[in-house]
């Protein structure tokens, strides 16, 4: 769902929507580069678990003015995977910022393999 509008890779291009890698943890409207509106911008909330939780379920409705054309997601627990495959596939930066010198082998974690996701 997010592909379309969305890349993951740590420096990835923008699409219709910003780059989500180091997603958590980022105040909203900050993505390098990426043009947001005002709303998105001034909303002044870090994305994380709770916050991409209500906002998943109904973009405009969290974050009115926001140029994000999804509707949302009403399953709870459909937004609750989503979560995690996001938090698995965007994290990655701020925990190598923080330990420039550890070296991950991402395809050895689990919820990535599980995922048929591949990191070189």
């Amino acid at each position: 769902k997010c592909a379309q509008c969305h890349t993951l890779e740590n420096g990835g291009k923008h699409k219709v929507g910003p780059n989500l890698w180091g997603l958590f943890g980022r105040k909203t409207g900050q993505a390098e580069g990426y043009t947001y509106t005002d709303a998105n911008k001034s909303k002044g909330i870090t994305w994380e678990e709770d916050t991409l939780m209500v906002y998943l379920e109904n973009p405009k409705k969290y974050i009115p003015g926001t140029k994000m054309i999804f509707a949302g997601i009403k399953k709870k627990s459909e937004r609750t995977d989503i979560i995690a495959y996001l938090k698995s596939a965007t994290l990655w930066k701020r925990f190598i910022y923080f330990n420039p010198k550890v070296s991950v082998d991402l395809n050895s974690i689990p919820l990535l393999r599980s995922a048929n996701m591949s990191y070189t």
